[in-house]
């Protein structure tokens, strides 16, 4: 199977050919893994490759809807046994799985031929993908600029066409600003509706969830009915399921929706002509399509959301890097600055502030169930901008020296409370300040792939719909797919 057989198909696809017999898996794995091969020196998409695992079990007999599809795994919280999960952090290069994961379970028991583990940055803490342990990955529709993050090496990945669909994760957009940033569409389920089983019982009080950056509606609409298809039953709660398959509910028409939309920032800072423009021409096509699209947005302290947020990711971060620490006696050089940084002005924060933070999301949740009383869906632009250019959100060289100063005076606490930090947060949330609502919400949210800048970049535009929107999600986008197709786009690698 020669790579541009390969690329026509989606993953819905290969699975069909796969069960016709006209393909082995054997085949289509090495077709995708001679594909990784020839692209992977100028991406650096794949950190683990997985190969002979892979041709180890492409010669068995496998079952479920995708048996024998090529996948790949993000190397944070996906574990396959056997295999290391660095999270991109030196701390843990060591770190050995003893077992599956419960989503990766799911998707080995739908016949996926998992062949390799993708970058991201360390502990998925940015939404670029640039991490000192792995390097930098990059994006293939102009290698200059960032595939996004967190999932930056699965969307590599995706767009350059080593896979079709890939294991991803989002606990602030890190499964939307990569498929915006690659031309890829990015669907976020809702709060509990993923297993973070075992180890966890849900990421960032369920702000963090998994799922797949693909090129098509249809695979992102069937891996959901994969990672939803068997309870996990150590969870903290059963979450619903739609009456139909999310397969079937993107095939549906999805009717007239209301739509309300913004491109205005949250955080007040500035949005690049590009990402208006973006929304723009989603409200035409919309209102093409004959749905109802006006200016409208939450009632909510945009800024004070941002500032939760921010307040509680460090937080995860300091536990994380002790819990490392602790289970593995890694060193303090093992773990990058900024995330030693962040995890040092978190190790201030008082647990009455945690917790008033934390009840605040609440406020976050009731503003937005407000809108969709009045609206079906929230457009917002999925970027404030284009994907940025390699090391632009990198902390300046006098910070960075400030930065290890102020951590070996054990000064991190007082200098959170500085307007330098203040304001240095808000520069690096300022190119992505439209995602972290539906994360704090628990709402599902998709990236969808309609707009090209005049450089010829990706840049998605954002929905985020009501609890349990999912299907809505997923049948409005596969008819924006229908009516601007974007599948077949290729980047010029």
């Amino acid at each position: 199977m020669d790579y541009s057989e390969y690329r026509r198909f989606d993953a819905v696809g290969l699975a069909e050919i796969v069960a016709r017999g006209e393909v082995s898996p054997g085949e289509v794995l090495e077709a995708a893994i001679d594909r990784a091969e020839g692209v992977g020196g100028k991406l650096n998409a794949i950190v683990r490759p997985m190969y002979e695992v892979a041709r180890e079990r492409a010669g068995t007999t496998l079952e479920g809807p995708f048996a024998g599809v090529p996948f790949l795994l993000k190397d944070l919280g996906q574990d396959y046994e056997g295999q290391p999960t660095t999270g991109g952090s030196r701390s843990l290069a060591g770190h050995v799985a003893e077992g599956h994961s419960v989503i990766v379970r799911r998707w080995l028991d739908a016949g996926l031929v998992v062949f390799g583990k993708t970058n991201t940055p360390e502990f998925g803490t940015k939404s670029v993908t640039e991490p000192v342990a792995t390097g930098v990955t990059r994006n293939p529709w102009n290698l200059d600029h960032t595939p996004g993050g967190s999932s930056g090496g699965s969307a590599a990945a995706v767009a350059a066409g080593i896979v079709p669909v890939a294991g991803a994760s989002d606990g602030g957009g890190s499964i939307r600003i990569p498929a915006a940033c690659c031309g890829l569409f990015g669907l976020k389920p809702g709060r509990g509706l993923l297993s973070s089983g075992p180890h966890h019982a849900e990421y960032f009080h369920g702000a963090a969830t998994q799922g797949v950056i693909s090129r098509t509606v249809r695979d992102s609409a069937a891996m959901l009915d994969v990672m939803t298809a068997v309870p996990d039953l150590g969870g903290p709660f059963l979450t619903a399921r739609p009456e139909t398959s999310y397969a079937e509910a993107a095939r549906r028409d999805p009717g007239r929706l209301r739509i309300g939309f913004t491109t205005a920032s949250p955080l007040g800072t500035p949005v690049d002509p590009e990402a208006v423009a973006a929304v723009d021409g989603a409200v035409k096509l919309l209102s093409a399509l004959g749905h109802e699209v006006e200016p409208a947005e939450p009632d909510l302290d945009g800024e004070g959301l941002a500032s939760d947020f921010l307040m509680m990711w460090g937080c995860e971060a300091a536990a994380t890097v002790a819990e490392i620490r602790r289970t593995t006696g890694a060193r303090t050089g093992d773990f990058e600055l900024d995330t030693r940084m962040l995890a040092g002005a978190a190790r201030s924060v008082r647990a009455a502030d945690y917790i008033a933070a934390h009840e605040r999301w609440n406020t976050y949740s009731r503003a937005l169930a407000a809108f969709h009383e009045r609206y079906d869906l929230l457009l917002t632009p999925s970027l404030a901008g284009p994907p940025v250019r390699i090391g632009a959100l990198d902390t300046p060289r006098v910070l960075q020296f400030f930065g290890e100063l102020v951590l070996r005076l054990r000064l991190a606490g007082p200098m959170a409370k500085t307007r330098l930090w203040h304001d240095q947060i808000i520069a690096n949330l300022a190119p992505v300040p439209f995602t972290q609502l539906a994360n704090i919400t628990g709402r599902p949210a998709m990236s969808v792939p309609l707009h090209r800048t005049a450089g010829g970049l990706p840049l998605g535009v954002q929905f985020v719909g009501p609890l349990a929107g999912e299907s809505l999600l997923l049948s409005l986008a596969r008819q924006l797919e229908s009516e601007r197709p974007w599948a077949d786009a290729a980047p010029p690698l």
